[in-house]
């Protein structure tokens, strides 16, 4: 049976989702000329290019079998969907802002009956009626920014990365009502019928996610230095040795480390008796 994936058409998390898929092996064989529906290197799975927003929907539907959407947009639409992965990109928060000069600091201060605009009418009103708040909402499509500025909104709820373009607006966070990441979802009638492909996709991209930030450290190391680097190298289980077939006295260790540790890890081995090391990259850990 067909498997679809259905991938944001643009956007900032567009290409982060397309390049994971590619490196997952499954990949889009046609990226340069981006259509609606689009085959991929393996027969049985093709992907839907759609809006992000709709994404969630579509996978609850059944339109697509697995997307690839902000948990923003999953609980914007209380999609009822199996959330499989933390794609581990695309951060961002859902947050409430003021103007700089508005009495407002937090939460306490916002009266009922306030108005409030956001591209996100549902997180937010649930948000704040479970705080026992009622506004009324300015539903907005963008430039959420402005709202308060031209007498729109008196509070806005907006999606933010780092917050600068809220500071460079003149706008100061008050609360947070949603800590968002992409996800990998699934319908759950497809998860339940093709659980085998869908999870062989899954596993596929989790073992990306799972490479990343690592390197495969090797190097030959003699006997009698074994035991000292044993203690020196890292591993998700403990290093690997194997035997040299050219020499009794030689073993080839090999360990999964953190790039972050692999300049002092390195150098450290080398001071020990290390020699022929190789730091190699790695794609996927299965």
């Amino acid at each position: 049976m067909q498997i679809r994936i259905a991938l944001p058409s643009k956007g900032r998390i567009s290409e982060p989702a397309v390049k994971l898929l590619g490196k997952a092996g499954i990949g889009v064989k046609d990226t340069a000329n981006r259509r609606l529906f689009s085959e991929t290197y393996d027969n049985e799975i093709s992907v839907m290019f759609t809006r992000a927003a709709d994404i969630p929907e579509f996978v609850a539907d059944g339109a697509a079998d697995i997307g690839m959407t902000g948990l923003d947009l999953i609980e914007e639409n209380s999609a009822s969907v199996e959330i499989l992965e933390d794609l581990n990109f695309g951060s961002a928060k859902l947050v409430l802002a003021v103007p700089d000069d508005s009495p407002i600091n937090n939460i306490g201060d916002i009266a009922d009956d306030s108005l409030v605009a956001t591209e996100f009418p549902n997180l937010t009103r649930r948000y704040l009626k479970t705080n026992g708040i009622n506004v009324k909402i300015v539903e907005l499509s963008g430039s959420t920014e402005i709202a308060p500025f031209i007498g729109v909104a008196d509070i806005i709820a907006d999606l933010t990365s780092t917050g600068t373009t809220l500071k460079m607006n003149h706008l100061k966070i008050i609360d947070t009502i949603l800590e968002s990441s992409i996800k990998l979802i699934a319908n759950k009638k497809s998860y339940k019928d093709n659980n085998e492909k869908i999870e062989a996709i899954r596993t596929g991209i989790k073992g990306v996610l799972d490479a990343e930030g690592k390197k495969l450290v090797m190097m030959n190391v003699e006997q009698k230095f074994l035991d000292e680097i044993k203690m020196a190298m890292p591993g998700l289980t403990g290093p690997t040795v194997s035997n040299v077939l050219s020499s009794k006295d030689i073993v080839a260790v090999h360990a999964v480390v953190n790039e972050k540790d692999v300049f002092n890890l390195v150098n450290h081995l080398k001071k020990i008796g290390a020699r022929d090391i190789l730091v190699v990259p790695i794609e996927r850990i299965i």
